[in-house]
C-alpha cells in the first residue's frame, strides 16, 4: 500500500467515525426533544402502568395518544436502525460498496478544500 493509499484510508476512517458521531448525536437530540415530550405527555398513563401494568393499558394509552406514539416510534425506530447499522459494521466490516462511497466522499472533500465543512475533521492533519 502506497503512502497516498494509507493516507486515504486514515481519512476514510475519520469520515466514518464522524458519521457515527453524527448519527448518535441525532439520536440524542431526538430523545431529548421528541422523546422527552412524548414521555411527558404520557405521564398520567405511565403512573397507571406503574400501579397496574397490562399490555392492553399500554396499547390503549398509545392508541389514544397518537402523537406521543408517533414520537416514541420515531425515537425507537431511529435508535434501532443505527444500532443495527453499526452492529453490522462491527461484525462484518464495511461493505466494499460503502468503502468506495466513503473514498469518493473523501476525495470530494479533499477536492473542495478548506471551504468544505468537513475538511477540518477529515482531511486536515493535526499532527504538525
Amino acid at each position: 500500500m502506497c503512502k497516498d493509499e494509507s493516507v486515504l484510508q486514515v481519512q476514510v476512517q475519520r469520515l466514518y467515525r464522524l458519521i457515527i458521531y453524527f448519527k448518535w448525536l441525532i439520536v440524542v437530540l431526538l430523545w431529548s426533544s421528541v422523546g422527552s415530550l412524548s414521555i411527558w405527555s404520557l405521564r398520567r398513563e405511565i403512573s397507571l402502568w406503574l400501579d397496574h401494568f397490562t399490555w392492553i393499558s399500554v396499547r390503549y394509552s398509545l392508541a389514544y395518544n397518537k402523537l406521543s406514539a408517533v414520537g416514541l416510534g420515531l425515537c425507537l425506530g431511529t435508535t434501532t436502525a443505527i444500532l443495527v447499522w453499526q452492529s453490522r459494521h462491527i461484525l462484518w466490516g464495511i461493505s466494499p460498496e460503502e468503502q468506495k462511497r466513503l473514498e469518493k466522499q473523501v476525495r470530494q472533500i479533499n477536492h473542495q478544500g478548506e471551504t468544505h465543512p468537513l475538511w477540518r475533521w477529515v482531511i486536515q492533519d493535526n499532527s504538525n
